[in-house]
């Protein structure tokens, strides 16, 4: 049976380099993989940590391309690899432009389309932008879905999708999480190690999300300020998203704070192992509200929703906003609440116990034998 795998950023990589693995270690699979290099730097670094060497490189990524720019090189160059590969099955995951113009190259070709993480809604069309409409399209074209949670299969059902192409499977995040963590890591940034970790209350911040450049993050930023004033054993470490418009804010907002440390971006296993040391992660991103609960870590989501309510629900994220009030109120809430951060960090993580791609293998065996 063969298998074409492709993805192109690092949140993907992470997410099916455990399942490339799983596949390649099956005899029963012939497995082909195919990057687009939409990410290049930060996708390397992961198919490095997984040991995999891709079979095929779009290599696409160029300064100041746009969404459109990234679409019609992924759609043509997939599609090419398909007409000369004709796999029986391509697997795509989430919500990028490589995934939907991917996705698109396979179906044009008359090839099954399996999405892996599939039926993520925040319900707002431009809210992850382009990332909803994304996952929405890929899930009204694709043969087989794999819902992490309840919740996302329930997603896919209400928007027409056979109950029979749906499987719950949990998220491959957590197979990648508990496959690169060390209890004894030590970091190549010297800064991090110098960190006491044990006796700060040390907060772990990302933000770069697009809909909250501008006031938002300047909100946030000011936040997080204010909470290192109001509490003396807080620490931040922030990386740094590449974007300058992002550096330029954070380097003014935080000039002169001791308590919060810029850093570069991490590669995923230092950055992974980071989250098993600090105390709690306040994010606009998606993929730690999935991965953090994994390792015990409360998660306050930077945003005004999430198209994973399912951690909500659950009670390991609470969506704490972009405004600066709210942020440092709920911040101090569950640093000073013993009582809060224990039914936080101690919430049943909904996103599986990391054994997915196993479950992603026995569906698609049962699948492509019929």
């Amino acid at each position: 049976m063969k298998v074409m795998l492709v993805f192109g950023t690092r949140p993907e990589a992470i997410k099916m380099c455990p399942l490339v693995n799983k596949l390649k270690k099956d005899k029963r699979f012939d497995v082909k993989v195919c990057v687009t290099g939409q990410h290049r730097e930060m996708l390397d670094s992961v198919l490095e940590i997984f040991k995999i060497k891709p079979d095929y490189d779009l290599d696409i990524m160029a300064h100041g391309q746009t969404i459109v720019d990234i679409s019609i090189k992924v759609l043509k160059g997939v599609d090419e690899i398909i007409k000369k590969e004709n796999p029986d099955i391509l697997l795509v995951h989430g919500d990028t432009s490589t995934t939907l113009n991917a996705a698109m190259a396979a179906f044009y070709n008359q090839v099954l389309v399996g999405h892996v993480e599939a039926g993520l809604r925040s319900n707002d069309i431009y809210s992850p932008y382009p990332e909803e409409f994304n996952r929405k399209l890929v899930g009204s074209f694709a043969e087989i879905h794999f819902a992490p949670t309840l919740g996302n299969f329930n997603n896919l059902l209400n928007e027409g999708v056979k109950k029979e192409k749906i499987y719950i499977t949990g998220n491959t995040v957590i197979d990648a999480l508990l496959e690169v963590i060390e209890e004894k890591y030590v970091f190549e940034d010297k800064e991090l190690n110098e960190i006491d970790y044990e006796n700060k209350k040390v907060i772990l911040l990302t933000c770069h999300r697009r809909e909250n450049w501008g006031m938002p993050m300047e909100n946030i930023f000011e936040a997080v300020k204010e909470i290192t004033d109001k509490n003396q054993d807080v620490e931040i470490i922030f990386p740094m998203h590449k974007n300058p418009r992002i550096r330029e804010l954070a380097n003014r907002v935080f000039n002169g704070n001791n308590k919060i440390h810029l850093i570069e971006p991490l590669d995923y296993k230092p950055f992974a192992n980071l989250i098993a040391k600090v105390h709690l992660i306040m994010t606009d991103s998606g993929g730690i509200q999935e991965e953090a609960p994994a390792l015990g870590k409360p998660v306050l989501v930077l945003r005004t929703e999430t198209e994973r309510p399912e951690a909500v629900i659950a009670g390991t994220v609470k969506i704490i906003g972009i405004e600066k009030e709210n942020i440092v109120n709920e911040t101090l809430k569950l640093l000073n609440s013993e009582k809060e951060y224990e039914k936080m960090s101690n919430a049943v993580n909904p996103y599986g116990d990391g054994k997915t791609c196993d479950l992603i293998l026995d569906v698609l065996l049962k699948k492509l034998k019929k």
